[in-house]
Order: structure tokens, then sequence, then C-alpha cells
């Protein structure tokens, strides 16, 4: 098994910045690739981004292109999303997760392992 605790969340305003972080035990994670994905309180659990178990290759929602950066340390055995010119729109549950199969997944099913979440919170 992977355990995945997530941090770095909290309230900042529109065009702020904030990093999350998501640290990894259990099994080898570099052997998974890594996603972000988030829920806000009135919409399903969506996409956010994902990065290959060598950190080379990297996939974005559109919504998050060009202003969120997903990167990882191996050694560190920790996943980050650097998300940059927040939006109300941001707000919400942020959740990582591991996935076997492939660093291109976009779909829930595909992720074997997942944290608790940790809330980011965009005010106008």
């Amino acid at each position: 098994q992977v355990q995945l605790v997530e941090s770095g969340g909290g309230l900042v305003q529109a065009g702020g910045s904030l990093r999350l972080s998501c640290a990894a035990s259990g099994r080898t994670f570099s052997n998974y690739h890594a996603g972000w994905f988030r829920q806000a309180s009135w919409k399903e659990r969506e996409f956010v981004a994902a990065i290959s178990r060598s950190g080379l290759n990297t996939n974005y929602a559109d919504s998050v292109k060009g202003r969120f950066s997903i990167s990882r340390d191996n050694v560190q055995n920790t996943v980050y999303l650097q998300m940059n010119s927040l939006k109300p729109d941001d707000t919400a549950l942020y959740y990582c997760a591991s996935s076997s199969l492939s660093w291109t997944n976009r779909r829930l099913q595909e992720y074997d392992y997942w944290g608790q979440g940790t809330q980011v919170t965009v005010s106008s």
C-alpha cells in the first residue's frame, strides 16, 4: 500500500499562490505515477494534473494549464502542486493520488491510492 498525506492548503486572495505537498510512504513511490484532483462542494471530483514516475512527463487539465505546475522529488517521496494566479473557481478540496497505470490517466478509477485532501480557498 501507499499512504498519501497532503498539506499546504489555506486561504489566499485571488491572484495569489500556494504550493501543495503530498508526502508518500509505504511502497516505493517512484514506482507510481502521481496526480492531483480537486472537488468543490457542488461538483464531482475532477482531474487537475498528473506526473510520470520519473517526473519527466506531465499532464494538465485545460482549466489550470499555464497556472499550475506539478513536480516530484522521488528522494523525498513527495509530489508538489505549485498553484499561481489563483481564482475563486480554484476553491476546492485538493487530493493527491497514485497510479500504477499511466501518467496520462485522468479518470478517478485509474488511481489506486488517495490522500485525505487539503482545502484551498481563494477569496475574490
